[in-house]
């Protein structure tokens, strides 16, 4: 399911890069797929659900391993349509630390999101979980795309990466900034959850 989900988040950004298709599609998908595996999709809510303890290490590694591999999977579909690979990238002049604070930033608040909605005992069973989840990825996208390229989350940086560089690209270091950015992003959230609701520690 992990699978399934981010190649289809990833197949939306490659193909439209429209940040309300994307986010409809992840509404989509987390709706899908949420029953089963949680709807994660992307590596940094895996990090922050392993460390407010709602997976073990196992799991989290293995969802990252799928949300990647489901990620390359949709690079290379996107390829066999388009004929060109594709990458996030930062807007031109933006510098390499704006962009890494952005998708920090708003990581964080998808990945917040993530734990309000899906993980904390005093909003389960609700129905809104999924919508949560893809209107924050649109809001951000609209907010700060032309920045930071609009990952906020490491599977769309890295499987489409790793497949420009397979097909020879130079554009290897930009991968960086979606890896240290959401990952921090969803650290930092699992923080806050800590804080915010003891009662789940």
């Amino acid at each position: 399911m992990e699978f399934i989900g981010t190649m289809f988040w990833v197949l939306a950004v490659g193909f439209s890069g429209d940040p309300l298709a994307v986010g409809l599609m992840v509404t989509a998908m987390v709706y899908m797929g949420g029953h089963i595996s949680g709807g994660h999709y992307n590596p940094a809510a895996s990090l922050a659900m392993l460390l407010r303890g709602k997976i073990g290490s196992r799991d989290a590694l293995l969802y990252m391993i799928f949300q990647v591999a489901g990620a390359f999977t949709a690079a290379f579909i996107c390829f066999l349509f388009l004929n060109v690979t594709f990458v996030p990238e930062p807007g031109e002049g933006v510098r390499y630390w704006q962009a890494i604070f952005a998708e920090l930033l708003f990581t964080f608040a998808l990945c917040s999101v993530v734990l309000a909605v899906a993980a904390t005992k005093k909003t389960e069973g609700n129905y809104i979980y999924g919508l949560a989840v893809g209107l924050t990825v649109t809001a951000s996208a609209y907010s700060v795309g032309s920045i930071s390229g609009g990952a906020f989350n490491p599977a769309v940086g890295l499987g489409p990466g790793l497949l420009d560089m397979i097909m020879g690209s130079t554009t290897a270091g930009l991968m960086s900034i979606y890896l240290i950015g959401p990952f921090s992003g969803g650290a930092l959230a699992a923080g806050l959850h800590r804080i915010l609701n003891p009662e789940e520690n």
